[in-house]
C-alpha cells in the first residue's frame, strides 16, 4: 500500500482472456487447484477462503492462536513466514510446525514469505526470486501437503517503484517453483503494496496464468485506504471474475494509515462474487496500526471493534465461512475457544 505503516513499524477493463487459459484443466495436479476461474479442493467441492492473517514469524509461541482463529469461524489462516529479512527466520522445522497446527485445527493455510513487502521502495525487501529459492528450500516439508496448503510466493513483492518489472518477476517464479516440481496452489500477490491501484496485475494476469502449466494460480489483492468506494471494490472483483481468474482479497482492514476502507462492500461482494477475503490480522500490530487487530493481545475474549465486525457482523465469518471438506470426518482440536500460550 502507498506509504504504508505496517506490522511492527515494517510489516506489517474490458479484457477476455483466451479460453484455453482461462478454462485450462487442473485435473492432472493433486490438492487444492483452481478450475475455471474458481478455487476447489481435490475433489471438485468449491473452496472459498474466509480466514485470517497470523504474524506468525514474530509471535512463534502464539500457536493457540490457530485453535482461537478456528473457534472464529475462519476456514482459513494466512501465515506470515521470513526467510530471514525478519527475525527470527523461519526454517523447516517451523514450517512443518504451522502446517500442523493448520491441520489439528482444520484450516486450509496459506504460507507467505514477508520478506518482500515493498520490494524497489522499501530498504531490506528481496526480490520475488529470493522468496522462490525460500520455497524450495523448505520443499521436503511441503511436499504432500497439496491437499491443505496454498503457497503464497511473496508478500506485496512491489512498493511502488517500478511496478512494470511485477509480470516477469511473478511469471519467472512461477516457472522455477514448477520447474523444481512443486505442484501446489500458487498465490501471487499484487504490486502497490498489494493494492494494484496501477492495474498491473489486473491487466497482465492472463499472461501469468499463461505461465503455469497447471493452470493453478490465484491472484491476491489488498485492499486498503485505496478500495474506499464501492464502485472500486467492485469493479475490481469483476474485472477478475468475468474473465475467470481466481482472485482472493488476502488482506483488508476497516482503515489504515492511506485512508478509510469500504469494509462492508468488501464482504458483501466478495460474499456475491464467491470470492475469498482474509482479515489483517489477528493480533499484534504495532507502529500505530494496532487499531487492525482483531483481538486484543492475542485473547480470543477480548475482540476489538474491527474483529467484532469482520467476525460477527454481516458477511462476516459467523455467517459465510464453510469448512473445506478434506477435514470432514476428522477430529477437531478447536472445539472451544482456547487462551494462547503465554
Amino acid at each position: 500500500m502507498k506509504d504504508r505503516v505496517a506490522l511492527l513499524a515494517v510489516t506489517c477493463l474490458g479484457f477476455l482472456a483466451p479460453a484455453a487459459v482461462a478454462m485450462r484443466s487442473a485435473d492432472a495436479a493433486v490438492g487444492i487447484r483452481v478450475r475455471d476461474g474458481r478455487l476447489v479442493e481435490a475433489n471438485g467441492t468449491p473452496l472459498i477462503l474466509r480466514g485470517i492473517n497470523h504474524p506468525f514469524t514474530w509471535f512463534r509461541s502464539q500457536n493457540a492462536s490457530f485453535a482461537n482463529i478456528k473457534a472464529a469461524g475462519a476456514n482459513a489462516v494466512r501465515v506470515v513466514l521470513s526467510g530471514g529479512r525478519w527475525q527470527p527466520s523461519n526454517g523447516r522445522a517451523d514450517v512443518a510446525a504451522a502446517i500442523n497446527l493448520c491441520k489439528t485445527n482444520r484450516l486450509i493455510c496459506v504460507l507467505e514469505n514477508h520478506d518482500t513487502t515493498g520490494f524497489g521502495e522499501q530498504g531490506g525487501a528481496v526480490a520475488l526470486d529470493n522468496a522462490v529459492s525460500y520455497w524450495l528450500s523448505m520443499q521436503s516439508v511441503l511436499a504432500g501437503q497439496e491437499n491443505f496448503v496454498i503457497l503464497n510466493i511473496g508478500n506485496e513483492p512491489y512498493g511502488n517503484n517500478n511496478t512494470s518489472g511485477w509480470t516477469t518477476a511473478t511469471v519467472n517464479a512461477i516457472a522455477r517453483l514448477r520447474a523444481a516440481g512443486l505442484q501446489h496452489t500458487l498465490m501471487v500477490d499484487a504490486p502497490n503494496w498489494g493494492q494494484d491501484w496501477q492495474f498491473v496485475m489486473r491487466d497482465t494476469a492472463p499472461t501469468v496464468v499463461a505461465a503455469d502449466p497447471s493452470g493453478n494460480t490465484i491472484f491476491s489483492i489488498h485492499m486498503y485506504g485505496v478500495f474506499d468506494t464501492a464502485a472500486e471494490i467492485v469493479s475490481y472483483l469483476d474485472s477478475f471474475t468475468r474473465r475467470r481468474l481466481a482472485l482472493c482479497v488476502c488482506e483488508f482492514g476497516f482503515r489504515h494509515s492511506d485512508g478509510e476502507v469500504d469494509e462492508d462492500t468488501i464482504l458483501s461482494a466478495t460474499q456475491a462474487a464467491g470470492v475469498g477475503n482474509m482479515a489483517w490480522s489477528w493480533s499484534g500490530n504495532g507502529g500505530g496500526v494496532e487499531y487492525l487487530d482483531l483481538v486484543v493481545n492475542f485473547d480470543p475474549r477480548q475482540r476489538s471493534g474491527w474483529g467484532t465486525r469482520y467476525i460477527a457482523g454481516p458477511n462476516g465469518l459467523s455467517a459465510t465461512s464453510r469448512e473445506a471438506t478434506i477435514y470432514s470426518g476428522m477430529a477437531s482440536a478447536a472445539t472451544h475457544v482456547v487462551q494462547d500460550i503465554p
